[in-house]
């Protein structure tokens, strides 16, 4: 994975993708900065970061990632490996479904993923330090260099979605307590049933993140 940093920016994900416009894919790319202005967050809701936190987006092909990964649940699979590199080194964050990454109760990042052509564009935001706001931030102290290397080591091995599901699944009871807005309802986590390509069942209906 090539990395590119960069100090200040209003977007990586739409960094990445110009980039891309303009130099087309030669290889899996990451852009990652410490300052983001206008990032983008799920439902199209920015996610502005202060100096200090994390933000990068990164391309893949899809036909790199495994067989048996679902597309819909990519930001679950990305963020589930990134969770784990953490959590070696101390931290007790986990994931709310689909694509948040929560301490205790208080959001600290997420993940948004687009498909385009046979590329995959994935982009995590996460606070590394205090916002001031009503967000979290990670539990630990960590150097991004240090925690980009280990994430990008363990996602290039692609894991099966099999191995990344079963732990997901374990985790899944942190929900309960937690809604999530599905079809412009909140919807309690407690009353939904996690099915194994990563969507929830609904009231009889299948969801996605789609994020």
């Amino acid at each position: 994975m090539e990395i590119i940093y960069l100090n200040k920016i209003d977007s990586t994900h739409i960094y990445l993708k110009n980039y891309i416009k303009l130099n087309t894919y030669k290889n899996s790319i990451a852009i990652v900065s410490q300052n983001q202005t206008n990032g983008i967050g799920s439902r199209d809701n920015n996610w502005e970061g202060k100096n200090g936190n994390l933000f990068f987006s990164f391309v893949i092909k899809k036909e790199d990632l495994p067989n048996d990964l679902p597309l819909q649940s990519a930001s679950i699979y990305f963020s589930f490996i990134l969770k784990e590199i953490l959590m070696t080194s101390g931290s007790k964050v986990w994931m709310k479904w689909p694509n948040d990454f929560y301490i205790k109760d208080k959001k600290i990042g997420g993940t948004i993923t687009n498909i385009g052509f046979n590329l995959i564009f994935c982009g995590i935001g996460l606070n590394l330090v205090d916002t001031g706001d009503d967000f979290g931030c990670l539990d630990i102290v960590v150097k991004v260099e240090e925690v980009l290397k280990k994430y990008f080591n363990a996602l290039e091995k692609y894991p099966s979605w099999k191995q990344i599901f079963s732990k997901f699944e374990i985790e899944f009871k942190k929900n309960e307590n937690f809604k999530t807005n599905i079809e412009e309802q909140k919807i309690l986590l407690k009353d939904v049933r996690l099915q194994i390509d990563g969507s929830l069942l609904v009231n009889g209906k299948k969801v996605f993140s789609l994020r």
